[in-house]
């Protein structure tokens, strides 16, 4: 099922009263009261960072509220489309009203299916995939099944879905994953195994003295120069760090 934007309407403005319901960032707005998975730091992110220079065509995966399409949306000019797959249907639903409100509705298509039924007709399509995957084993699963979907991998175990980027990436393409620090460790292991190479890895802490707590992975086909950086949320309790506020200056308001 693919739910295709094509209504184009007003930016969200700075100046209006914040809406509820959501997240405002400067150049759009994220509702999330229908997602099992709100607008959080793991997103924000990998929306951020991900490497857009050289992609004309992008995948979200697990899009969610479709955040991070929108903010790669806001990074890339009109010429770059961007799709996004969402399986829960309450979610996909509200990811289509956010790309219709968004500045970027022409280039914004949501996939309402499983990811795995993409990988079949959709084979070496784009040039970067992105995802903020499930991570939780389903030992104890949630009272809610949208929620269970979203935050455990009973439904896309990550070497399902390293096999899907695999199918889905052109061949000088790259994958980008944010995940709990040792879960990343993990699922690049055993991407190193299945013949994927780190391109370029950022660890995440919350701040100095902290264990790391994040890692984001950008991982390619091909071999490449590996590029390793760590970063600190915050300088001090309550403070964003100046690293992290130069990522988010152009997302976040009053930055």
């Amino acid at each position: 099922m693919v739910l295709t934007v094509n209504n184009v309407v007003k930016d969200v403005s700075v100046s209006q009263p914040l809406r509820r319901n959501g997240f405002t960032f400067k150049q759009f707005f994220v509702a999330h009261d229908r997602c099992a998975m709100k607008v959080g730091t793991d997103g924000v992110l990998l929306g951020a960072w991900a490497p857009v220079e050289q992609a004309s065509r992008i995948l979200d995966i697990g899009s969610g509220s479709g955040l991070i399409a929108l903010m790669l949306a806001q990074r890339t000019s009109a010429a770059v489309a961007i799709d996004a797959v969402e399986l829960d249907l309450p979610a996909a639903d509200q990811a289509k009203e956010n790309f219709q409100s968004s500045p970027w509705t022409e280039r914004l298509n949501i996939f309402a299916q499983d990811i795995n039924v993409v990988a079949q007709t959709h084979p070496a399509h784009y040039d970067l995939i992105v995802s903020n995957p499930p991570y939780f084993e389903s030992a104890v699963a949630c009272r809610d099944e949208a929620r269970n979907t979203a935050r455990y991998t009973q439904t896309l175990t990550h070497s399902a879905l390293l096999q899907c980027a695999e199918k889905l990436l052109m061949p000088q393409g790259v994958f980008c994953v944010v995940l709990p620090y040792e879960l990343g460790v993990t699922l690049e292991c055993n991407a190193h195994q299945q013949g994927w190479f780190t391109v370029r890895r950022l660890a995440v802490r919350d701040r100095p003295g902290k264990a790391l707590n994040r890692l984001l992975l950008t991982l390619s086909r091909q071999p490449a120069e590996f590029d390793f950086q760590e970063l600190d949320l915050r300088e001090r309790e309550g403070v964003y760090s100046p690293a992290f506020r130069a990522l988010i200056a152009d997302f976040y308001l009053n930055y």
